[in-house]
């Protein structure tokens, strides 16, 4: 199996959470339960940013599974040509555009310009780290939310309380949805509620 196969996600067959694990194992579970009940509502979810995960639910098992490791546009155990020159070690070379002292500082700084940069982005993705994980729950959970219980009463008032991460007022406001729903919004949101 493929990477994307081992990533984690949630199954839902309606409101019940079906299955949390590997997305095969949940793809696995799901189709069971639609051959039990061809009419079941079958939505996955992947767990870090809720996301839908489309599912070609057509043939058997074996079929369904085999779909998912496929990779479109790739030739199993046929590896690309090496080409000529320096191998690519994942920089991206873009422009900065800075003043003159701003560049005259970098050329001082041991390492140079690209060195001091480089660490300079760590230095703030760290100082950062705590907002960008609120955000992504933030997002994480009102997407799950959106596709769940949109429609479901309160949920606009739950939307606010999320982005102003008040679990309280949160957890009041989908008392009233059904517990898989509630339980998974809250498990995504819980770095933006944990305040």
């Amino acid at each position: 199996m493929t990477g994307q196969n081992n990533r984690n996600c949630t199954g839902f067959a309606g409101e019940a959470r079906l299955a949390s694990g590997a997305l095969a194992e949940v793809v696995a579970l799901a189709k069971a339960a639609l051959e039990r009940d061809p009419t079941a509502s079958i939505l996955i979810f992947d767990d870090d940013d809720a996301r839908q995960i489309e599912i070609d639910w057509r043939g058997s098992i074996d079929a369904v599974l085999a779909r998912l490791t496929a990779r479109p546009g790739a030739d199993a155990g046929v590896a690309a040509p090496r080409g000529v020159g320096r191998p690519k070690l994942g920089v991206t070379a873009r422009e900065v555009t800075l003043l003159p002292r701003h560049w005259d500082w970098l050329a001082a700084q041991p390492g140079g310009a690209s060195v001091t940069l480089r660490k300079l982005v760590e230095e703030a993705r760290r100082a950062g780290a705590g907002d960008e994980l609120r955000r992504q729950a933030q997002e994480s959970a009102y997407r799950f939310m959106t596709v769940m219980a949109g429609d479901r009463p309160g949920f606009e008032e739950a939307a606010r309380a999320l982005f102003a991460g008040d679990g309280g007022k949160f957890a009041q406001c989908t008392a009233a949805w059904p517990q898989d729903i509630r339980a998974h919004a809250s498990k995504l949101g819980e770095a933006a509620l944990a305040r």
